[in-house]
């Protein structure tokens, strides 16, 4: 059995010199008594593993909302294949992959029901009490909202991890954080958290889309690098032609292709940037853990199909349409009537505002419940039900 202080050993001979080590943690707010196996991060990893916001994220919509099928990814399956890419981008470049697991498990513990467009309205309605961005709000949940233990609110986890929540950043995700050493870059099992995430969403959208209609695999020619990967997986399987035996090789190769690519582009930052440590990367005030300018290239004519294509195809149009209606009308009725929010959050109303409970509130529903809250606050029920 390997105890911690021998894990934490372990680290210092097989990690890295520029990878965080659990031992050089900055800490944590609140003083815990020593676990006697787990590493820092592996205790986070656990933790985050083990709250409510994380299995709420299987019912929180990626793209297209749950409704419309049991296939399509799900905020949690979206998490669990960001961790994959993760931990096989930390484990390649010899990073902390317990810290790297950790920051992806946890990244999108902010987000809203109904995807982006949950954010986006919220954002719309928070503009004048501060604001609506789901990294802050991830941060919100881990440190105040989830009540998992009595000594102390939130999930008490260690710094780093904390910090790559705050500044996970994307083409989607643009923060600005006020904390955790905002001028400085994060650790790199940070920033291959974003790269995963990169990777993770530009393939799954496109077998979703697939799978839901909204394109035809003839469509890819549009996308040149990927009309290639997809040839490839057709020649491989002739008589498969618009079937999942070439559509799961072709999307397995859109993942490796951009790892492999993401993997010499980091080291060759690494190499020409001269990172020896720690500190190194957070000097750099650069992203070091990236693709290479020619992938980076790639992935916009790429992320431009998908927008043009997939993101504002009417069907996804009327969802969202749907989804801003819902959580604008619940937003409304709370603030107008704050007494039908929960006794719990009626309790934070003097400390937090009530914009804000009402934000934290809705932030936290998954869709299923937010669409039944919606009924019961606006449609005729049998009996009138509560």
């Amino acid at each position: 059995m390997l105890i911690k202080s021998e894990q934490e050993a372990l680290e210092q001979q097989i990690l890295a010199p520029y990878a965080m080590k659990s031992r050089l943690t900055r800490g944590r707010d609140y003083p815990i008594v020593a676990d006697a196996i787990r590493t820092d991060f592996q205790r986070d990893r656990d933790r985050i593993i083990h709250c409510a916001a994380f299995r709420k994220l299987e019912y929180k919509s990626q793209v297209y909302f749950i409704q419309e099928g049991d296939y399509y990814r799900t905020r949690l399956t979206h998490t669990l294949e960001v961790a994959q890419i993760g931990r096989s981008l930390a484990r390649n470049l010899r990073l902390n992959v317990d810290l790297t697991e950790a920051i992806a498990l946890a990244h999108d513990l902010g987000h809203t029901p109904f995807g982006h467009t949950g954010e986006a309205t919220l954002r719309r309605l928070m503009a004048d009490y501060g604001g609506f961005e789901h990294n802050a709000q991830g941060l919100r949940v881990v440190e105040k909202l989830e009540r998992r233990y009595p000594e102390f609110p939130g999930l008490n986890l260690t710094w780093e991890v904390r910090e790559g929540i705050s500044k996970h950043t994307t083409s989607y995700d643009q923060p600005r954080p006020d904390r955790f050493d905002p001028d400085l870059s994060p650790t790199l099992e940070a920033q291959a958290v974003e790269i995963a995430d990169e990777i993770a969403f530009s393939s799954h959208d496109i077998d979703d889309a697939l799978a839901m209609g909204l394109i035809e695999e003839e469509d890819l020619r549009g996308v040149g690098w990927l009309w290639e990967i997809w040839e490839r997986a057709r020649a491989a399987c002739p008589n498969g032609r618009g079937s999942d035996r070439v559509k799961y090789p072709a999307i397995g190769q859109l993942i490796e292709l951009q790892m492999l690519d993401a993997l010499e582009a980091t080291e060759a930052n690494i190499e020409r940037l001269g990172i020896q440590s720690v500190e190194d990367v957070r000097a750099a005030r650069r992203r070091v853990v990236a693709f290479s300018p020619k992938m980076a290239d790639d992935k916009t004519v790429l992320r431009d199909f998908l927008m043009q294509r997939v993101y504002r195809h009417p069907r996804v149009v009327r969802m969202v349409t749907k989804a801003d209606r819902y959580v604008d009308r619940l937003f409304d009725l709370y603030r107008r009537v704050p007494s039908q929010l929960p006794l719990e959050c009626q309790g934070r109303l003097d400390s937090d505002g009530l914009e804000r409970v009402i934000a934290d509130y809705i932030s936290g529903m998954t869709d299923r419940f937010l669409l039944e809250d919606y009924v019961r606050a606006f449609e005729p029920t049998p009996f009138l039900r509560g």
